[in-house]
């Protein structure tokens, strides 16, 4: 329904926030993995006509009833994909920075 609000806001944060993290950190990277899962699920629930372009925008909000069932996914599975984009990231950012620490030493056992 609206999971997708969840990866959406920590790709606003994280787009804000950009200019301030180091560049070591590649926040690039996560930005374009955290943008493309957004419009991938946007897409998606779009199709499914679970989102449209009138308002209440979420066919979730159009029952009161159905609210907290719209909330609990985005906790769940917003969360859960959130958590697991991060994770992606963090490994891709470690895995870089091992691979520059090696190219350095070997500049340096060169010369």
């Amino acid at each position: 329904m609206a999971c997708f609000l969840v990866p959406g806001t920590l790709g606003v944060i994280t787009t804000a926030l950009r200019k301030k993290v180091p560049k070591k950190w590649h926040v690039n990277w996560l930005n374009t993995m955290l943008w493309g899962g957004v419009v991938a699920l946007a897409v998606e629930h779009i199709a499914h006509q679970e989102v449209v372009p009138f308002p209440p925008f979420l066919t979730a909000m159009e029952n009161p009833a159905d609210i907290p069932i719209m909330l609990h996914e985005m906790a769940a599975i917003g969360g859960a994909m959130s958590i697991c984009i991060v994770f992606v990231w963090f490994v891709m950012v470690a895995i870089s920075s091992m691979m520059e620490e090696k190219a350095s030493m070997a500049i340096r056992h060169e010369v």
